[in-house]
């Protein structure tokens, strides 16, 4: 059974740092494409980072350029979402979506690419 749990929100204050993270079980994560989405009331949820399946590529979101990186432990069969300089445009619900044993080259910020999702976390960040 195909499980992501996401772990590590909070609330943090505006230029602080957060670490998030992934734990995936019931498929190995290095062969699969991973993504970090993100989501407020009221808006679409949207895509923050994405690391791929064959040589760990990621792409990347304009808003989170330079402050956020994506990164894959295979021992662990974990991804993490390293965030600093935080803003409070950053407060969202932060996901996890998993595109297991896919075939494709390069990962995706698009909602409709991934058919496993985590709970959610929720990142908070206000003074």
């Amino acid at each position: 059974q195909v499980q992501l749990v996401e772990s590590g929100g909070g609330l943090v204050q505006p230029g602080g740092s957060l670490r998030l993270s992934c734990a995936a079980s019931g498929f190995v994560l290095r062969y699969s494409d991973i993504a970090w989405f993100r989501q407020v009331p009221g808006k679409e949820r949207e895509g923050v980072l994405c690391i791929d399946n064959a040589d760990g590529d990621t792409s990347h979101a304009d808003s989170v350029k330079g402050r956020f990186t994506i990164s894959r432990d295979n021992a662990k069969n974990t991804v993490y979402l390293q965030m600093t300089n935080l803003k409070p445009e950053d407060t969202a619900v932060y996901y996890c979506a998993a595109d297991v044993y896919t075939a494709g080259s390069s990962c995706e910020l698009t909602v409709s690419t991934y058919g496993y999702w985590g709970q959610g976390t929720q990142v908070t960040v206000s003074a």
